[in-house]
C-alpha cells in the first residue's frame, strides 16, 4: 500500500505543472499597439508632415526631425503661415537658439531681422481654442462625442480625437494640449500671438499651463532626440548666449516638396478604434509583468498615440 501511495504521489507530481501552468503574460501597451490590425492604422498625408534637417552633428551624422501638423479646425491660421514659411524656404540658415532644461527647444531667426514672406495671417487669442459654433467646431465636437472615452485629467476633460490629445470645456470649447513633443508658436506678451516663424517643441514634463495661452500647431513624431539632447542654454530662459552655440538649420520643408524617395511616411493608431481603447486602458492600468499595482488612471499626456514609420516602397 505504501508503494502504491508513493507511486500515486509521484504520478500526481508529474501532471502538476500541466494543471498549475502559469498563464501567458499580459502584453504591454506597446505590444498591444503592435498587435493592432492593419486596418486600425491611419496613414499621415505627406502634406501634413514638416521635415526639419539640422546641420550634421560633430561626427557628420545627419539630424532629421519630422513634425506632424495639426488637422483642421485647430490652429489653422498659424499652420497656414508655417506652410508659407516652408514654401519660401524661410527657415534655411536659421537656427535652434534656445534649449531650456525640462521645458522646450526653440528655433527661428536669432537676429529677429529676417524679413517674413508676404501674406502671412495675423491671429487673435480667441483662435487658441475652437468653439462649437466656429468653423469646423461642430464637426469636431460631434466627433468628440463619438470618440474615445473621456480620460480623467487634472487640468480639463480630455480625449483623444483624430489621433491627437484634445481638451474640452463645459462651454463646448476644444483645444490641443501641450504634451511631450508638442510644437507651439513662440510669441511676445499678449495680445501678440506669434506668426509661426518662431517655433518650439516640448522636451520635458508636459507644460499644461500653456494650454490655451499659446498656439499648438503640431508634434514631433520622429527625431526629437536631436533637439532634446542638445546642450542647455546658459542665458535667461535657456537661450544660447554665444552665437557659436546655436544649432544651424539646413532646411525645413513640407514633405511633399521633397523627392518621393526622401519623403518620410508614418501611420498612427486610430484613436477611434477598439485597439486604441485597449491600449489606453492598459496605459492607465499597467498589468504587464513588471508592474505590481495599477495606477488606476493617467493624464492624457501619458497616453501617447502610437506611431510607426512606413517603409518607402
Amino acid at each position: 500500500m505504501k508503494h502504491l501511495l508513493l507511486s500515486a504521489v509521484a504520478a500526481a507530481s508529474l501532471i502538476l505543472p500541466a494543471h498549475g501552468a502559469e498563464p501567458a503574460p499580459i502584453p504591454s501597451p506597446g505590444e498591444m499597439a503592435a498587435a493592432a490590425a492593419a486596418s486600425d492604422w491611419i496613414a499621415i498625408a505627406p502634406s501634413d508632415l514638416l521635415v526639419m534637417d539640422l546641420a550634421p552633428d560633430a561626427k557628420g551624422k545627419t539630424r532629421r526631425v519630422v513634425i506632424q501638423l495639426m488637422p483642421a479646425p485647430f490652429s489653422q491660421g498659424w499652420i497656414g503661415n508655417i506652410r508659407k514659411l516652408a514654401a519660401a524656404h524661410w527657415w534655411d540658415g536659421t537656427s535652434v537658439n534656445r534649449v531650456q532644461d525640462n521645458y522646450v527647444a526653440q528655433w527661428g531667426d536669432a537676429t529677429e531681422k529676417k524679413a517674413l514672406p508676404a501674406g502671412l495671417a495675423a491671429m487673435t487669442e480667441s483662435e487658441y481654442v475652437v468653439s462649437r459654433a466656429g468653423a469646423g467646431g461642430w464637426h469636431a465636437a460631434r466627433a468628440m462625442h463619438n470618440s474615445a472615452p473621456i480620460i480623467p485629467d487634472p487640468y480639463a476633460s480630455t480625449q483623444a480625437l483624430w489621433g491627437w490629445p484634445v481638451g474640452h470645456g463645459k462651454d463646448g470649447e476644444l483645444w490641443p494640449v501641450h504634451c511631450y513633443g508638442a510644437v507651439g508658436v513662440g510669441r511676445n506678451m499678449s495680445p501678440d500671438t506669434g506668426s509661426g516663424a518662431e517655433l518650439y517643441t516640448v522636451i520635458g514634463h508636459a507644460p499644461r499651463h500653456l494650454d490655451r495661452n499659446i498656439a499648438v500647431v503640431g508634434r514631433v513624431i520622429s527625431g526629437i532626440e536631436h533637439l532634446s539632447s542638445l546642450p542647455r542654454g546658459t542665458g535667461a530662459l535657456g537661450f544660447y548666449e554665444d552665437a557659436a552655440e546655436r544649432v544651424a538649420i539646413a532646411s525645413i520643408r513640407v514633405a511633399t516638396e521633397l523627392p518621393a524617395a526622401d519623403q518620410p511616411r508614418f501611420e498612427y493608431l486610430s484613436t477611434e478604434s477598439d485597439s486604441f481603447a485597449r491600449y489606453a486602458d492598459a496605459r492607465q492600468n499597467r498589468r504587464d509583468p513588471f508592474f505590481i499595482t495599477p495606477a488606476g488612471g493617467a493624464d492624457i499626456c501619458n497616453i501617447p498615440v502610437p506611431m510607426r514609420p512606413v517603409p518607402v516602397k
